[in-house]
């Protein structure tokens, strides 16, 4: 089963087509929700036709117009079970399997590769992370240009720069031979705020701290998609877990997932506590898949701690996430392709046929990549970050996630001195106070955590 697309019988006008996904602007807000609204089975004709009699530059109207979407009823029948709701999430999933304490002698030198191979698998995707421009042809033809394909080092750049080839602003800083300590990034970010707040609240931590740091923490114009909404709903005074879903059209994609990491640090070997515990996390801004996405990231990290394969970290991930919810669906058919043979290129354009419909910054398709390079990663971490930022999609997000479960798989002096050498144990923040973190310092104090919680 694949989730059922609507067939719109009736498109917004170009004038509300967007490539920015900012829920500041109410023509990006509108746009979005149609899709979302459309990707989960909503019959959402009879708005649009309104909102292509509406002039766009009248705020309060379009804004109307995105509120009304809400009250949408389902054009049929829905096949998928897709709780909000933690308590119901977690009687949706499975008995939670036995926790796999890791070797306590091998338990920071894992956690230090972790956060490595998260910072370096970052900075590797961030020069394309552009969905639109760089899929994954686009980044093919230019590696095979710059004569570096398949992927296995920071991106080379070519002087001059092909035409048609623009890498993002940040390529000084994450492209071949100029890494100088990490660039800043919100892949970076998250699991900074995470292990600050793990060390204020440990496992009392509530929905209520997340949204009191990132007031306190994070600039506005330093969060995106479904936490730029849900940030500007916390200042609007709209009541958690609201936060997660007034003028959120965003609400599923990857920007949870890319917050789980720590929460698997910190319970290593135990893929339902982090899942249990990045919820209170997920709920500020997601629901449904965008938090079962941070749920599965968690879980992935700590099963990797216990885990002799990323095929067997996968697998126990999996168990975590609610059974009818197209996320596990779509990892399943990974799954699936794996045992059938295929080989990476198939499998990764078997995903692209079934979930490219969704914003290449949704958690679905970004989850399926990132499980797609762990599958066929032949167990080095290079092959890995290289295969899911060749993927297209989120590509620095993915790079990060993908970083951290195969440094913790392969442990820090396995890590290729090419990728970590050139961070030079430091990393760029754009949080308060957080700035210029040293990575050694990050990975000693989530050490700490993790001992603190299981002692």
């Amino acid at each position: 089963m694949t989730a059922p697309r609507t067939t719109a019988s009736v498109e917004l006008d170009p004038q509300f087509r967007t490539r920015a996904y900012d829920p500041l602007v109410p023509t990006d807000l509108l746009f979005d929700e149609v899709q979302q609204r459309r990707e989960t089975g909503y019959d959402v004709d009879d708005v649009v036709r309104e909102a292509n009699a509406t002039d766009p530059d009248d705020r309060e109207a379009v804004l109307a117009l995105v509120d009304a979407l809400s009250d949408a009823t389902r054009g049929g029948p829905w096949p998928y079970e897709e709780p909000d709701d933690p308590q119901a999430i977690a009687e949706a999933v499975s008995p939670a399997a036995p926790a796999a304490r890791p070797d306590p002698a091998t338990l920071s030198d894992r956690i230090h590769a972790a956060w490595l191979g998260r910072i370096a698998g970052c900075n590797l995707g961030k020069p394309v992370e552009w969905g639109w421009d760089w899929t994954v042809e686009t980044i093919r033809d230019y590696l095979e240009k710059a004569d570096a394909y398949p992927l296995r080092d920071y991106f080379p750049v070519l002087d001059p720069m092909p035409e048609g080839y623009e890498f993002r602003d940040n390529w000084p800083e994450t492209t071949r031979g100029r890494v100088d300590g990490s660039a800043r990034d919100d892949d970076i970010d998250y699991p900074i705020l995470a292990l600050h707040l793990l060390e204020r609240h440990g496992d009392l931590l509530r929905t209520e701290h997340v949204a009191e740091a990132w007031l306190n923490l994070f600039p506005i114009a330093q969060v995106f998609t479904a936490e730029r909404a849900a940030y500007i709903n916390l200042v609007s005074g709209v009541p958690i877990p609201e936060t997660a879903r007034r003028r959120n059209p965003y609400r599923e994609w990857i920007g949870a997932q890319i917050r789980g990491d720590v929460f698997g640090m910190v319970h290593a070997g135990d893929p339902w506590a982090a899942a249990r515990h990045s919820m209170r996390d997920a709920v500020l801004s997601h629901v449904g898949n965008g938090i079962y996405g941070e749920m599965w990231s968690a879980a992935l990290v700590a099963a990797a701690f216990g885990a002799e394969s990323a095929e067997e970290a996968v697998l126990t991930s999996m168990t975590v996430l609610p059974p009818g919810s197209r996320l596990a669906e779509a990892l399943a058919h990974v799954v699936r392709l794996r045992r059938s043979g295929h080989t990476w290129e198939a499998a990764l354009q078997a995903v692209r046929d079934a979930y490219g419909h969704y914003a290449w910054v949704h958690t679905i398709n970004n989850a399926a990549a990132v499980a797609v390079a762990l599958l066929w990663s032949e167990g080095d971490y290079t092959t890995a970050v290289g295969r899911v930022v060749m993927s297209g999609w989120d590509t620095d997000s993915n790079g990060a996630t993908v970083g951290s479960v195969m440094g913790i798989l392969v442990g820090r002096d396995a890590l290729p001195a090419h990728f970590v050498e050139p961070l030079r144990d430091s990393t760029r923040s754009a949080l308060f106070g957080f700035d210029n973190s040293a990575i050694s310092d990050l990975a000693h104090r989530t050490a700490r955590v993790a001992s603190e919680l299981h002692c």
